[in-house]
């Protein structure tokens, strides 16, 4: 409007120590400028007025330039050194489980590998090994710095634990408590030894008393009868190493709700990895694009309930507070009376469900005011009305004809399946529903057709 970017800002600054008939002059000048520049009076004046109006509170060009400074840095190091940079913000936002669920999901989408803690690999914070992050040990519930300093501090010293036991014998038990090794088997810390994690459950008391034992007799500066001092490093080492007894692992769903129960977080699986198709069929919006919606539009979130906080109204009726995880970060959800009548059962931890709610913008960030609460399997099965599978033009696909038949015919079901053949020059060629191949779309559908042809081979189409 007759004034360059740069005029506009020098304008906007000088607004807050102009007096008022140094600021009508200004008006003037700028009109003027509008005018000249075939700019409506009315448009003109309205945009002086925001101009005017942020000069009250908008930053000045030496905060501008600095942020661009940072902006430049950050992305630098991003696009060079990402898995340096995310090990990084993890670090930094360790106590933050919204953010660090969406750093797991950007270092998915960058193909950076997020590894669980190591006993033997693990710092105190997340760090980069073999281009992967390591979990860090001071992530875990229960799991004191103190504690993980004094354990590093003797794996530098003595070297790399072999054994459960061999941890138990070598750390200062003062430091390491029950709570922080229960910790550590349950996020699987002790997995590379070879150990089963409920089998370490199961020996821990007596893991910790041979430890103890261990530490008494070093305490006293004794030996062993064959002459070994079991106050050296390789203490450990003279000592036989109880079997572990003959148990059976917990199962996948087990052993991902204690990870989340310690860290907050699918460390070494996401119990919605298999749906991730169906997610993004089934919903209309994710939990980090809801801060742009608008209030009180309607929206289909699928996810997992990662949390659930029950109350009693006055009038005596059950509501509850749901915090929903989906693969980009969490969202509270408030589930009315109205709604808890009707969808109580499903309202558990654990629960993948298909939640309808409404936007509530409030001082305390957005929330979804819930309308109705589904069973995320039940959904995918009713919802979804067409596959579409994509097929290349290269070596090996008349191999993999075969062994998709064989999908179709281990999921019968009500759902029409249709190919695409990718061929070159950007040339494609859909087929009309295939005869005699009525498919039911579940996770495990999913799952093996995306073995044989790869992640994001095939669309859900509701």
């Amino acid at each position: 409007a007759g004034f360059s970017l740069g005029q506009a800002d020098i304008l906007r600054r000088a607004m807050g120590k102009k007096k008022p008939e140094e600021m009508e002059k200004l008006r003037v000048k700028f009109l003027e400028g509008a005018k000249n520049n075939k700019i409506a009076e009315k448009k003109a004046e309205k945009l002086y007025e925001l101009i005017q109006k942020f000069a009250g509170y908008g930053f000045n060009k030496s905060h501008a330039a600095a942020y661009a400074v940072v902006c430049y840095h950050t992305g630098y190091l991003k696009a060079h050194y990402p898995t340096e940079f995310m090990a990084a913000l993890m670090t930094t936002d360790m106590g933050n489980q919204d953010k660090i669920v969406g750093y797991f999901t950007e270092c998915r989408d960058l193909g950076i590998k997020v590894l669980g803690p190591d006993i033997n690999e693990s710092g105190k914070n997340f760090t980069v090994v073999d281009r992967a992050i390591r979990f860090g040990m001071a992530a875990i519930k229960n799991v004191g710095e103190g504690a993980v300093e004094s354990v590093l501090a003797i794996r530098a010293e003595t070297g790399p634990f072999k054994s459960f036991y061999d941890f138990c014998r070598r750390v200062d038990l003062h430091k390491v408590n029950k709570r922080m090794l229960e910790g550590l088997i349950k996020t699987g810390a002790f997995d590379s030894t070879g150990a089963k994690r409920a089998q370490l459950m199961a020996v821990m008391d007596q893991a910790v008393e041979d430890g103890a034992a261990a530490q008494r007799e070093r305490d006293l500066g004794q030996t062993s009868i064959f002459g070994d001092e079991l106050s050296g490093p390789d203490t450990s080492a003279t000592l036989a190493t109880p079997p572990l007894p003959a148990i059976a692992e917990w199962d996948q769903a087990q052993r991902l709700k204690y990870e989340r129960e310690l860290t907050g977080f699918y460390i070494t699986a996401h119990p919605l990895t298999r749906y991730e198709a169906t997610l993004k069929a089934l919903s209309t919006a994710t939990t980090v694009g809801l801060s742009d919606v608008s209030d009180g539009k309607e929206v289909k979130i699928c996810g997992i309930i990662a949390s659930v906080k029950s109350m009693i109204t006055k009038k005596g009726d059950r509501m509850a507070y749901l915090n929903v995880e989906d693969l980009h970060g969490t969202v509270e959800v408030i589930a009315f009376p109205d709604l808890y009548k009707t969808a109580g059962d499903l309202i558990a931890p654990e629960r993948l469900v298909r939640i309808t709610g409404t936007i509530d913008r409030g001082d305390k960030g957005t929330k979804l005011r819930g309308v109705k609460i589904e069973p995320l399997a039940d959904v995918q099965t009713q919802s979804i009305k067409r596959v579409q599978i994509r097929l290349t033009d290269r070596p090996g696909v008349s191999d993999q004809l075969p062994r998709l038949r064989d999908i179709f015919t281990r999921y019968p079901g009500n759902t029409t399946v249709s190919l695409t053949f990718s061929m070159e020059n950007a040339l494609e060629a859909d087929t009309v529903p295939l005869p005699n191949h009525m498919i039911s779309p579940s996770e495990y559908f999913v799952a093996d057709v995306e073995e044989v042809l790869g992640k994001g081979a095939l669309s859900l189409l509701s």
